[in-house]
């Protein structure tokens, strides 16, 4: 595949693409197939044949359109945007694109849901088929792996990432140049690259979204990424409970081999490279770089002590390079587009844009991209669309089990590694939970709590024995029968948690609890001074 070629494709693409007047496009990732999103495609599809209109009209399925609440989603060429669309509807979309849009139908675009954001991660979410790679080259997908092959040398590839400021986007912030620069120099007699796409976060559904929308781009931060530290294979491991992703990313993975994008020799270059699928069985606690290569070996998934790092000691005891799905996802366009342009979005330490899974007490629930630095109000308030029926917002919970909840008095703090952590938080992978006052924030930590108790791998006793008497002590404030001495053993626990477990679940497993220490220090008094849920919520199964 040369460049030539590429262009080639792309080309043809392109027209065959303008030689159809009127696309339709219909959402059929996994959050739009439960609402008949597939039915909804078929239905037009029959509709289009029954008209004659095959050459006037084509019915296109993507990936996801963002505002999930409203499924399913379905846009036009003409820049229309249709919501909770059925099958019985696809006759009316049809006339619409004749006799003016589908009044009852139409979900407006000029509203900060939409405008709000900045896709990068995104860009081809919800336009391309993803099942197609001829569309993503024509959106001028492995341009950038091209370039990175024929024009770069490895070290120019790590320094462009490097000066891009990118970090990695699967919680920790761990500058991504730097990890790649420390696998480029380690030694061993091969190395890997390995895509975490073992999301488990509750209320998290962005990589997923991601791999079911453009499979591609994935497969392309791979290639660049391996390129640029020596690795020869790669793999992508990903959890049983995504099978469309799964999916797609077969697919995706044969399009690219057939085209010589993947496998030997790619582009005619001297660099080849391979990737497989490793199917996990949905443990959270492999979402831990160490946990996740034990499972990609065949062994249990339970976390090992580091060092050694991965990148110096990881798959098979090789040099390996772990990544997550929306980090490799901004690595193509940073390599098309420059360096400066990427470090000028967002703030000085966190770089470019970042893809959250904007869920709870709010109004547009969906999946959204926004520059870093945007403050939670606006997520909430505005993106968001605030509060459904007038209730008044009463936290928001980010970075998933191992995140914190933030109250109001954090709406205006910018959203961005450093300022998260020192409100007792985390970016973590992009969730992101609204609650209101019908949410007792003991009750919320006791469910985070009862999350990380079930998934512990159980490996050191911290962790096995700690998260279980912290869910213990929960659930005896929630029944409103606990002592002052309980909430001072509850502190105490947090602490040696913290500071002894061997991996990062058991080390983020008290950040709920602390946070909501730290912010709603009052409803604990209430439970077990006074004997009283303020939301009304807890002890119930007891006065029954």
């Amino acid at each position: 595949m040369t460049p030539e070629e590429l262009d080639g494709i792309a080309q043809t693409e392109l027209q065959a693409q303008a030689s159809i007047p009127q696309t339709i496009h219909v959402c059929v990732a996994a959050g739009c197939l439960p609402c008949q999103g597939q039915e909804v495609k078929d239905a037009l599809d029959k509709e289009i044949g029954a008209r004659n209109w095959k050459g006037q009209c084509r019915i296109k399925g993507v990936g996801c359109l963002g505002l999930c609440v409203e499924g399913p989603l379905v846009s036009t060429s003409n820049g229309k945007l249709y919501k909770r669309v059925t099958p019985a509807d696809a006759a009316a979309l049809l006339d619409g694109l004749e006799n003016g849009p589908v009044e009852r139908l139409l979900c407006p675009t000029d509203v900060p849901f939409f405008q709000r954001q900045k896709k990068i991660v995104l860009e081809n979410s919800g336009v391309i088929d993803p099942e197609r790679i001829e569309e993503y080259i024509a959106a001028l997908g492995y341009r950038a792996l091209i370039e990175a092959l024929t024009e770069m040398t490895p070290p120019e590839v790590i320094e462009k990432i490097v000066k891009s400021g990118l970090r990695g986007r699967g919680g920790a912030g761990y500058p991504t140049g730097l990890k790649w620069s420390t696998v480029s120099k380690a030694v061993g007699t091969q190395k890997f690259v390995v895509c975490n796409a073992d999301e488990g976060d509750p209320g998290a559904f962005m990589d997923r979204s991601v791999l079911e929308s453009d499979p591609h781009r994935v497969l392309e931060g791979m290639l660049i990424a391996a390129y640029a530290v020596g690795a020869d294979e790669g793999y992508i491991y990903i959890r049983a409970e995504y099978p469309l992703a799964i999916k797609r990313l077969k697919i995706a993975i044969r399009q690219a081999e057939k085209l010589g994008l993947l496998g030997s020799n790619v582009c005619g270059t001297h660099f080849s490279f391979r990737i497989e699928l490793r199917i996990g069985a949905g443990a959270f606690v492999c979402g831990e770089e160490t946990a996740l290569i034990a499972s990609i070996e065949g062994r249990q998934g339970t976390p090992r002590p580091r060092p050694p790092y991965p990148a110096q000691q990881g798959l098979l005891g090789q040099p390996t390079l772990i990544n997550n799905v929306e980090t490799f996802a901004n690595v193509p366009p940073i390599i098309r587009n420059g360096s400066a342009w990427y470090a000028a979005i967002g703030t000085e330490k966190s770089k470019g844009t970042k893809v959250f899974a904007l869920a709870g007490r709010v109004q547009n629930i969906g999946l959204v991209e926004v520059p870093m630095g945007i403050s939670l109000r606006e997520m909430v308030f505005e993106i968001g669309g605030g509060i459904p029926e007038g209730r008044q917002f009463k936290a928001v919970q980010t970075g998933g089990p191992s995140g914190g909840c933030l109250p109001s008095e954090c709406l205006d703090m910018p959203v961005e590694y450093e300022s998260l952590a020192k409100a007792g938080s985390i970016m973590g992978s992009g969730g992101m939970i609204v609650m209101d006052e019908g949410s007792c924030m003991v009750d919320v930590a006791k469910y985070f709590m009862d999350f990380c108790m079930t998934e512990s791998c159980g490996k050191c006793i911290p962790c096995r024995v700690g998260t279980y008497q912290m869910h213990r002590l929960l659930d005896t404030i929630t029944k409103l029968q606990a002592t002052p001495q309980d909430l001072t053993l509850l502190e105490e626990l947090c602490d040696l948690v913290k500071n002894t477990s061997l991996c990062g679940l058991g080390q983020s497993a008290p950040n709920p609890v602390l946070s909501t220490l730290r912010y709603f220090a009052e409803e604990y008094k209430s439970h077990i001074e006074h004997g009283q849920c303020v939301a009304g919520v807890c002890g119930k199964e007891v006065q029954a």
